[in-house]
């Protein structure tokens, strides 16, 4: 936990520095402004004691949803809430379920702490023009790809956070979620592992352009060996810093979660493997150092072997090959990453922030090649190559066009002999 130095070191003691860290809305970006009278009325019919019209702010943090702070100022009483709704113009409703997402968190307020309080889900779409869920804020810091200027911890004191946040995640996998009827309905159970290699494989064929790899190595190499479900529990599917609230007066207590809008029933290793995609370590390449969101770089956090061995001796799980879970943790990334790619590069959206996001797609096929020829060995990774020389060929055509940073990073990491076998194809 934070020390009496820490605390005064981090100007935590403070209440001006201590309010300063805190995750705060900022103005209403252009059109995504929210009705707060058509909120204020409808909250009031569901018998919410609030005062007058609020304060509304937004939250910049996240692609997706959107998120925004109501703070109503009454007499000698004060509401501070929380609003969550999709993004307008959206089409498939599951991937920004609002019902979902309350209805998660709601169930499992009783049986994990973390779980922010729900105060009412509107599905009425007359109200907003979407549906929406409103929940009460909970006050603290969110680490985002760096901590908040004014918070300085020891390496000590960031092994604690880094260990508090995956006690966190453990604890979610110990819910039992057979005592909450809501929680039983959340997913389908057995087959989770085999469900999710088969639709990411199709969901990155729908989404790949002309510029990235075909990951059809990766792919097979992971139809091949998916394991069969460790156990089923409720997994976050999300799980990073940026969706953890610390405590104001303590950095390292982790006291909320947050963005549960993936959450499902299914295989916990999983949900660590995915997790662990976006665990940039201080040596990691260039490429995932500036696209990294959680400040996991910093010295005192646990390294990503660290971290698997920390919790599989939390919970007792064993594991015949990690590697599965690694490499299926960074294809995933690949296809979320590649799915808003795919928007920017079909001018779906014009939003510069995805303009590269191509470049981080090669580097993490790369990082899958690396992780399998590591697995099989050389000679073996070789024999499963042979199948995709032709796809290996496109792919070596496409990282010859990336830009030359990106191009040395990329032929860093992969295994030796990929090119070599590339122009053996060539020369047939």
């Amino acid at each position: 936990m934070a020390t009496d130095n820490h605390a005064n070191n981090t100007g935590m003691t403070n209440s001006a520095t201590n309010n300063k860290v805190l995750d705060k809305g900022g103005d209403v970006r252009e059109g995504e402004e929210l009705d707060a009278q058509a909120v204020s009325n409808w909250l009031r019919e569901q018998g919410v004691d609030i005062k007058g019209e609020p304060t509304v702010t937004q939250f910049s943090g996240g692609a997706s949803n959107w998120t925004y702070r109501l703070q109503y100022e009454g007499e000698g009483e004060s509401q501070d809430l929380i609003l969550r709704r999709p993004p307008k113009g959206t089409k498939a409703k599951s991937a920004h379920d609002m019902v979902r997402e309350y209805t998660v968190q709601k169930a499992l307020k009783d049986a994990y702490p973390y779980v922010p309080k729900m105060i009412a889900l509107c599905t009425d779409e007359t109200v907003i023009g979407a549906d929406f869920y409103v929940m009460e804020r909970m006050e603290g810091i969110i680490p985002r790809a760096n901590l908040p200027k004014g918070i300085d911890l020891d390496e000590a004191q960031t092994r604690t956070l880094c260990t508090n946040v995956i006690d966190a995640l453990v604890e979610l996998h110990q819910v039992d979620y057979t005592e909450h009827p809501d929680l039983v309905t959340l997913g389908r159970g057995d087959g989770y592992c085999e469900r999710q290699v088969t639709g990411w494989d199709k969901r990155y064929v729908k989404a790949k352009t002309p510029n990235v790899p075909s990951f059809a190595l990766v792919r097979q190499w992971l139809g091949k060996h998916t394991p069969a479900d460790s156990k089923t529990c409720v997994i976050h599917n999300d799980w990073r810093f940026d969706n953890v609230i610390l405590a104001a007066d303590d950095p390292t207590k982790v006291i909320g979660v947050l963005d549960w809008e993936m959450a499902t029933l299914g295989d916990p290793l999983m949900d660590l493997g995915s997790a662990l995609a976006y665990w940039i370590e201080a040596d990691d390449n260039i490429v995932m150092q500036q696209s990294r969101r959680q400040p996991t770089h910093l010295k005192g956090m646990m390294t990503r072997d660290e971290v698997v061995d920390y919790y599989l001796e939390k919970t007792g799980l064993e594991i015949a090959n990690w590697t599965f879970y690694e490499v299926f943790g960074l294809f995933r990334l690949a296809g979320i990453v590649q799915q808003i790619y795919y928007r920017y590069y079909n001018k779906q959206t014009t939003n510069p922030a995805f303009k590269n996001f191509w470049l981080i797609v090669h580097v993490l096929h790369a990082k899958c090649l690396k992780l399998i020829a590591q697995y099989e060995g050389e000679m073996l990774f070789n024999t499963h190559v042979q199948p995709h020389l032709k796809d290996m060929g496109i792919d070596a055509q496409t990282i010859e066009q990336l830009p030359s940073p990106v191009q040395k990073v990329v032929k860093g990491i992969l295994p030796k002999g990929y090119f070599a076998k590339s122009t053996d194809a060539s020369d047939n």
